[in-house]
């Protein structure tokens, strides 16, 4: 039954529900245990020797992770799939793989920014220089390529202003000059936008996000094609970064349930937008799932359905206005993360750390995760929020 390799037949729901399955290696269990472990013992010299077993050393893999690995690799269309300790080292890791010193990498200005930060810093320090491009470059990425560009750097949509790219030009215009295409896909998963089949070399997900669901684990995974996939493979098991055995469990476990989730969490998400759309206190919606986004008609050819991650700009408020908003909230916590079943909010603003466009959106910034609440429950919470804000002079 599961663990087949003849799987593409099956609908992703089903293959979120076998994959990396094996229980007839178990014991007859359903799940894959959590296996903790250094030492791997060998039964002879000869096997020692050779190294001739499917797992040599805790490092590179358990039964556990490679559970996940397959599992995650089958549903993302990719050659393989690595599992690190959080979504940023997952970034690090892909990056490692296809730079060296003296490289040009092209990074989105709407990048997540610690993949900023990251850039700015360490890389920067071994000799690797950036340049953030507009994310509505699309094939014009080509005229910002050196001879010395070795990735381009994606993520659609941004993760805080929400500006779509056009992956499969871009993609194109890069491998037209040799470059590597990595992309962030951590807002839409490989189940609303298949990376590998736009054009995306490597592909980086949080898994702390979605695939958990839970808000109680860190995880990042990052999945090559046949071209990177030896190269993403020989860094990961140079740098030992391995996930931590009970939150590669945590994930297998989410897995099972991800369709679900993230299905309900792009409806809950669709109709709070629609909500937040119609209300007095909103200027903008960013959503690329509405037709007034900017990148909708990308958004439609390209994804499969939408998250429950948006974020919207209010009329211009005062601090002390958007603290009465914020602080009184019952259902909608602060914090940055998503793709849990709790609904979140933030305010943002992107204008200090922007330099290739400029964020002037003319109002207050909010990101909004909408979780698994119900949806009337939800709105009557951010009504009152309204309400404290216009009762605030």
């Amino acid at each position: 039954m599961t663990g087949s390799s003849d799987t593409k037949r099956l609908s992703e729901r089903t293959r979120l529900v076998i994959g990396g399955r094996k229980p007839a290696e178990q014991f007859g269990f359903v799940n894959t245990p959590i296996y903790r472990g250094s030492t791997v013992l060998y039964p002879t010299y000869e096997e020692l020797k050779a190294r001739r077993q499917k797992f040599v050393y805790g490092t590179k893999g358990t039964p556990t992770i490679l559970a996940l690995e397959e599992a995650w690799a089958d549903i993302s269309g990719a050659a393989g799939t690595v599992l690190v300790p959080s979504g940023l080292a997952a970034i690090v890791v892909a990056l490692q793989s296809c730079l060296k010193a003296g490289d040009h990498m092209l990074v989105t200005d709407s990048v997540y920014r610690p993949t900023r930060q990251y850039a700015d810093g360490l890389l920067k320090r071994f000799g690797v220089e950036t340049t953030y491009y507009d994310p509505l470059v699309g094939a014009g990425i080509a005229d910002l390529m050196r001879p010395n560009t070795t990735v381009v750097f994606t993520e659609a949509p941004g993760s805080q202003s929400f500006e779509m790219q056009d992956i499969p030009a871009i993609a194109e215009a890069a491998h037209a000059r040799g470059a590597v295409v990595v992309m962030d896909n951590t807002w839409a998963t490989p189940l609303l936008f298949p990376p590998h089949e736009r054009g995306v070399d490597i592909a980086i997900e949080a898994g702390t996000k979605y695939l958990g669901g839970h808000s109680d684990l860190l995880m990042g995974l990052v999945t090559a094609n046949e071209r990177c996939w030896p190269a993403l493979r020989q860094t990961y098991d140079l740098m030992a970064i391995g996930a931590g055995p009970e939150d590669t469990f945590l994930a297998l476990r989410g897995l099972r349930t991800m369709k679900l989730r993230l299905d309900e969490a792009g409806r809950q998400g669709m109709a709070m937008a629609e909500w937040l759309q119609s209300r007095p206190e909103v200027k903008t919606l960013l959503h690329p799932a509405f037709p007034s986004h900017p990148g909708h008609a990308i958004w439609k050819r390209d994804f499969k359905g939408a998250s429950g991650l948006f974020s919207v700009i209010l009329h211009p408020v005062s601090e002390t206005q958007l603290a009465a908003f914020l602080d009184g909230l019952e259902l909608f916590g602060m914090g940055y993360s998503w793709g849990g079943y709790e609904s979140l909010v933030v305010p943002f603003d992107c204008a200090p750390y922007r330099t290739a466009t400029e964020w002037n959106p003319g109002g207050t910034a909010l990101r909004f995760q909408i979780g698994l609440e119900d949806v009337k429950d939800l709105q009557a919470d951010l009504a009152a929020g309204f309400e404290r804000m216009k009762a605030v002079s």
